[in-house]
């Protein structure tokens, strides 16, 4: 561990900038790799930017975040994820521009052959809408909109 980062992170009161910078990509792993990489593809509009034959393993993009999918060896063996019980990835969230954006969404995921687990709702906090699935090849994915909890109240005051 570099000590230097580590007793600057260790001061109480002190406001420290992230050594971050978001998420370069995120690796899931798949029992299909061929059936998740054409969901990515042909629902989402993802690109191919990589493959791994020999892994196997293929990595896509939207342009903003890239997929890392990764081929397990024997689907058969593999156990579904159970959140209470495993600990690795519950899901992952692909944020959408807008409502219209996730409706069509919505129907080129479930065209694609995924469990959808909800239909579009709005999120407990109001913030934003959004639906879950599981996707061709095994993992859970969530697609949100950050929607405007005041909209329509300026029209509605009018």
């Amino acid at each position: 561990m570099n000590r230097s980062v580590h007793s600057q992170s260790k001061g109480h009161g002190m406001t420290q900038q992230a050594l971050t910078q978001g998420v370069h990509h995120v690796g899931l792993s798949v029992s299909d790799l061929d059936s998740a990489r054409a969901f990515f593809e042909n629902a989402l509009g993802f690109r191919l930017v990589g493959e791994r034959p020999s892994y196997p393993a293929a990595m896509v993009t939207d342009g903003s975040t890239m997929m890392t999918l990764w081929q397990i060896e024997n689907p058969a063996a593999s156990a579904p994820f159970d959140r209470r019980r495993n600990v690795g990835l519950h899901h992952v969230a692909l944020l959408v521009r807008d409502i219209e954006a996730l409706d069509l969404v919505y129907g080129r995921v479930a065209d694609a052959g995924a469990d959808i687990e909800f239909a579009p709702e709005p999120r407990a906090d109001g913030l934003a809408k959004h639906f879950m699935c599981t996707i061709p090849g095994g993992p859970r994915v969530e697609f949100v909109t950050l929607v405007d909890p005041f909209e329509g109240l300026q029209s509605a005051r009018a």
